[in-house]
């Protein structure tokens, strides 16, 4: 850790050194900013980025407070309501909208770098009626994990970039006769895998204009009947089957054959006891990944607008971040930079890292609307009834756009 401590100091010595220093009208301000992401494993990091921000900034200071996920968003409404809230502060894509609907966020576009390199798609992601009110921080998508071995003792092929879900099924099927015990496939049925598949079907949550739910729609049925064959199929473990083991648990026991989950389980599963590689996630009509974003946006009162976007902008797009962020395997900067990711390339396991960056060729981001929680919460429900055989596919969407067009009013 001191060897750590060591480098993280020699970074800002020398950034100070050789980075021009930006020069503010206002001396000794301290700008405070609030986050998630860095609590409890990345406090370090988080601070060695800060230290390389102070020293390209004389008379800047980073006042860095932190909250579990949990408690944040609940701490930060608590903030704004009471008049007091952070100059810099973290949002997730998905709470981003209802903070930018309610006109609380400073339009960064005329503060922002015209070189900075986010990838566009990013970018655009945390804009808003034509402002840029956040700029995005990190990403990170979802992938097919798949057990190399099991793969092996049943003789097939491992998965390739243009699987569709039918062929990752008939490979799950040969992996499940290997045993009682063993498993071919977990894709989980709820909020965030349904709008995703459902992408991949070509159909939308809402028409063009959200007005209207169109989550009933032929596409969204079919997609739903497509995540439930799976269960049907026997090459998937429902909630009794599972007997209360996370689908994470149960591949990292090497029983599950593929899972479909996020890049972050790559530290997680790095020491498995077996051999383990990932893959595009399968298609319908379509490819479609996950894209999930974290934004920093500044609030629209603070005192120091300029100190504050330099702040967000450091973190989000200079070396010194995306280098402390790979180094550390604490997401990834969504940043067009190729040259800064060769070293998290370079990483094992798993071999094909590469699939990681494949995945923004066909991203998508959830739907989002201002009572995001309850739509998110109404699906959710319904999902669960067709899982647990209450309700058809059909019958449940139906419902869904009926409690869909209510939160849209």
């Amino acid at each position: 850790m001191y060897r750590k401590l060591f480098v993280f100091a020699l970074v800002a010595v020398l950034l100070a050194a050789l980075l021009p220093v930006q020069s503010f009208a206002q001396d000794d301000v301290t700008i405070r900013y609030f986050n998630f992401s860095s609590d409890p494993d990345h406090v370090e990091d988080l601070a060695a980025i800060v230290a390389a921000f102070e020293a390209e900034n004389p008379g800047v200071t980073v006042e860095v407070t932190s909250a579990p996920f949990a408690d944040y968003f609940t701490l930060l409404q608590a903030d704004f309501v009471g008049g007091e809230p952070p100059d810099v502060f973290e949002l997730n894509y998905e709470s981003f909208v209802s903070y930018a609907a309610n006109d609380v966020l400073l339009d960064l576009g005329s503060y922002l770098d015209a070189e900075a390199p986010y990838y566009p798609r990013a970018l655009e992601a945390f804009q808003y009626e034509g402002q840029q009110l956040a700029l995005p921080e990190s990403f990170s998508t979802v992938l097919l994990f798949y057990n190399q071995d099991l793969f092996d003792q049943a003789g097939i092929d491992y998965p390739a970039p243009d699987w569709t879900w039918e062929q990752a099924v008939e490979a799950g099927r040969a992996i499940s006769a290997l045993g009682d015990d063993i498993w071919g496939l977990y894709s989980p049925i709820q909020f965030w895998e349904f709008y995703k598949k459902a992408a991949q079907n070509g159909c939308e949550f809402f028409n063009a204009d959200m007005t209207e739910s169109t989550i009933n729609s032929e596409a969204c049925v079919e997609t739903l009947e497509t995540m439930v064959s799976f269960l049907d199929d026997d090459v998937m473990p429902d909630p009794i089957e599972l007997g209360g083991i996370a689908n994470e648990e149960l591949f990292a026991q090497g029983k599950l054959g593929m899972v479909v989950i996020g890049i972050w389980m790559f530290p997680v599963f790095a020491e498995a006891p077996f051999a383990w590689d990932v893959q595009l996630e399968p298609g319908m009509d379509q490819k479609a990944h996950h894209f999930f974003a974290n934004g920093i946006a500044v609030a629209k009162d603070t005192a120091h607008p300029e100190e504050a976007a330099a702040w967000a902008e450091f973190l989000t797009s200079s070396e010194a971040a995306a280098n402390v962020r790979i180094e550390a395997s604490w997401e990834l900067t969504a940043l067009d930079q190729p040259e800064y990711f060769e070293a998290y390339l370079g990483q094992t396991p798993p071999e094909n890292r590469g699939a990681v960056f494949q995945a923004l060729e066909s991203p998508v981001m959830p739907p989002v609307i201002e009572r995001q929680n309850e739509m998110q919460d109404s699906i959710n429900a319904l999902l669960d009834a067709v899982v647990n055989g209450e309700l058809d596919p059909a019958s449940a969407l139906e419902s869904a756009k009926q409690e869909l067009d209510a939160l849209i009013q």
